[in-house]
């Protein structure tokens, strides 16, 4: 399996993108990790929500393929404990999926197209974070998953 993170927008913090490589390198012990940063959609404060969420949902769904199982970074999505990720995570890995998509959407969510491709939704909190911040909230947790699956002594209860 592989695990990719589709982003729309940089990381414009150069410590927040230092942590985030950090992450990645750590997962990619233990699985393929890769980020796919979607640029952003030009004159994006001109234009209306619905039609901003539109056009990066086009961007995000090119990203995904039939086989796909798709998971959105979302505050109304289930919210687990760290073990109860590593859990989830460990049933993906064990029904033979390939390729296991997380989206971080934009500033103003995911569009009706992308929530219906969607075949699951996870919160990292009831909060509200940046979308810088959420890229290495999410790598963290998913590297303390891989840890929690290996018996690591990194997480504890």
């Amino acid at each position: 399996m592989t695990i990719d993170l589709i982003t729309v927008g940089k990381t414009d913090s150069a410590e927040v993108a230092s942590l985030i490589s950090l992450y990645q390198k750590r997962i990619n012990r233990y699985i393929k990790f890769s980020i796919i940063s979607l640029p952003d959609i030009r004159n994006a404060k001109n234009m209306p929500e619905e039609s901003l969420k539109r056009e990066e949902g086009t961007m995000i769904l090119k990203n995904v393929s039939d086989g796909d199982l798709l998971v959105l970074l979302d505050d109304k999505g289930y919210e687990y404990t760290s073990t109860g990720f590593a859990a989830w995570l460990q049933k993906r890995m064990n029904s033979g999926t390939r390729r296991l998509v997380f989206v971080i959407g934009g500033a103003y969510g995911f569009s009706p197209a992308v929530k219906e491709r969607a075949n699951d939704a996870v919160s990292l909190s009831r909060m509200t974070f940046s979308h810088q911040i959420v890229r290495a909230i999410f790598s963290e947790q998913l590297y303390r998953a891989f840890t929690i699956l290996n018996n690591e002594p990194y997480h504890h209860e």
